[in-house]
C-alpha cells in the first residue's frame, strides 16, 4: 500500500470531489493520504481539529509530523471556504474531517443544515480536487441522549450529500478501502 504515492504520480487523478469513510481508527485518513499522495500534486490539508485538551495537542501534533514537510497545512474548524481561497488551485486538498467540522458547527450553534448544504457547495465549487474525510457513526447503538442522537443523524445526512456529490467514495475497514462509488486505479490497495 505505501508504493501507492510513486505507483500513480504521474498517472492517477482525482475527481473533483473524493469522500472516503469509515468508522474510528478504520485507516480512512491514511487512506485519503495516500490518494492525495499519489497525484503527485502539491497536497494541502484543511485541518478541522480543535486542540481543547493535552491529549489532542499531542493527537494533531503526531498527526502534522506524520504527514511531514509536503503537506500545506491549513487550520480551519469551521471556515472550509475561507480555506479553499488559501489552496494552490493546480494541487489537490484533503479536508480532515468532516465529523470534526461538524462538531465545531453544532458547539457555535450554527444551523446545521444550512451549514452542511453550504460546505457540501463549497467542496464541490473548489478548483482542486478534494478528498473529504469522514466518520460512519451509524452503525453504533442509539445514542442515550437528544445531542448524541441529533449529532449522529446529521452526521448521517452530512455523509449522504457528501457521497451524492461525490464521484469517488470509498468505505474503509480495517485499513482496507472498498470502492462504494466510481473506481480506484487497478492494483491500488
Amino acid at each position: 500500500m505505501t508504493q501507492a504515492g510513486s505507483l500513480f504520480a504521474s498517472t492517477f487523478s482525482l475527481p473533483a470531489l473524493t469522500l472516503v469513510i469509515g468508522g474510528a481508527r478504520s485507516g480512512k485518513s491514511g487512506v485519503a493520504e495516500r490518494l492525495v499522495t499519489a497525484t503527485g500534486r502539491a497536497r494541502s490539508y484543511i485541518a478541522t481539529a480543535q486542540a481543547f485538551d493535552d491529549e489532542m495537542r499531542s493527537r494533531i501534533d503526531r498527526h502534522r509530523s506524520d504527514r511531514g514537510p509536503a503537506w500545506h497545512t491549513i487550520e480551519a474548524p469551521r471556515d472550509v471556504a475561507g480555506a479553499l481561497a488559501k489552496v494552490d488551485p493546480t494541487g489537490v486538498v484533503l479536508l480532515d474531517c468532516a465529523t470534526l467540522w461538524l462538531s465545531n458547527v453544532m458547539l457555535a450553534g450554527e444551523d446545521v443544515d444550512r451549514a452542511s448544504l453550504a460546505l457540501v457547495e463549497t467542496l464541490a465549487g473548489s478548483p482542486a480536487p478534494v478528498v473529504v474525510v469522514s466518520n460512519e457513526v451509524g452503525w453504533s447503538i442509539v445514542p442515550e441522549n437528544a445531542l448524541a442522537r441529533q449529532f449522529r443523524d446529521a452526521q448521517g445526512r452530512l455523509n449522504q450529500r457528501l457521497a451524492a456529490r461525490a464521484d469517488l467514495v470509498v468505505a474503509v475497514m480495517a485499513g482496507l478501502p472498498l470502492t462504494l462509488k466510481g473506481s480506484l486505479p487497478a492494483g491500488w490497495v
